[in-house]
């Protein structure tokens, strides 16, 4: 089963239909690497389909990030970027100065968790982990100076 069946019967589950405005904006945040906010998205999606809204966005994003086919990120700043969701948990790194997005695995962050549930009895449902600093390029360019 292709991604786009197992897509469409998530969405047929959820009593939801593949629209063309779902399928769009899935499309543009799977075929980038970068974590986009919802302006830059609206910009991307809005090149392919002219006559969306950025309305529609922001409710597509919503339904999208219910049915658990996206995440939502905050990266320490007041608005929100966007990724397709991963089966395995994964991790960023935002460089301060130019903003690149780095993911990383970090298996130790679920051992933590796992500890902490098992000590405190808690239910965990999600861990974020978010780290910032300065990327290489941006500390040789700073190094330069």
């Amino acid at each position: 089963m292709t991604d786009k069946e197992q897509l469409r019967e998530k969405l047929h589950a959820a009593h939801r239909r593949m629209t063309r405005q779902r399928q769009l904006v899935l499309d543009t945040l799977a075929k980038g690497r970068e974590h986009p906010d919802v302006d830059s998205l609206f910009r991307q999606v809005k090149a392919r389909e002219p006559n969306i809204s950025v309305a529609t966005v922001y409710r597509t994003l919503t339904v999208l990030k219910e049915m658990g086919l996206i995440e939502e990120h905050r990266f320490g700043e007041n608005h929100s970027h966007f990724e397709i969701a991963h089966a395995a948990p994964h991790y960023h790194f935002t460089c301060l100065k130019c903003g690149r997005v780095l993911e990383f695995e970090a298996p130790q962050v679920m051992q933590v968790a796992h500890q902490l549930s098992k000590r405190e009895e808690l239910h965990i449902t999600s861990a974020h982990l978010f780290l910032s600093g300065y990327c290489a390029k941006c500390l040789e360019k700073s190094e330069a100076k």
